[in-house]
């Protein structure tokens, strides 16, 4: 079996099927007949858009800000990733300040510590 030339979409194209899709209620299975776009690549570009739906249900958009949600990536999208940077600003402080509490309670008392295990023979 041969396998076939891997297309390549332009984004005026996938932006084209992703609009067809949403107007159309189509499932990933009739894009894949209908534009030759497998349910993988369907899916991918999808959410690279925003507006994935929950798994294994198509998502929930109306026709007339499907387009808005494809052209500018969603509100949600958008809220996502001003939280996800966010997140990341502030993670590293966040982490350190933790380490550095662990390892005062850790060694705050600075007698030494007992070994466990059997207790030593004295001389």
């Amino acid at each position: 079996m041969a396998k076939r030339a891997r297309k390549s979409y332009t984004e005026a194209q996938r932006k084209q099927i992703l609009e067809t899709a949403i107007r159309e209620d189509l499932t990933a299975e009739q894009v894949k007949k209908r534009f030759s776009v497998t349910p993988v690549t369907f899916y991918s570009w999808r959410k690279k858009a925003g507006i994935v739906g929950k798994r294994g249900r198509r998502p929930k958009v109306r026709v007339a800000g499907a387009a808005a949600s494809i052209a500018g990536g969603g509100v949600a999208a958008q809220l996502r990733a001003g939280v996800q940077s966010r997140v990341r600003e502030i993670l590293p402080g966040i982490v350190r300040e933790e380490v550095s509490r662990y390892l005062d309670e850790l060694f705050a008392g600075s007698a030494p510590r007992r070994r466990r295990g059997r207790p030593r023979k004295q001389a």
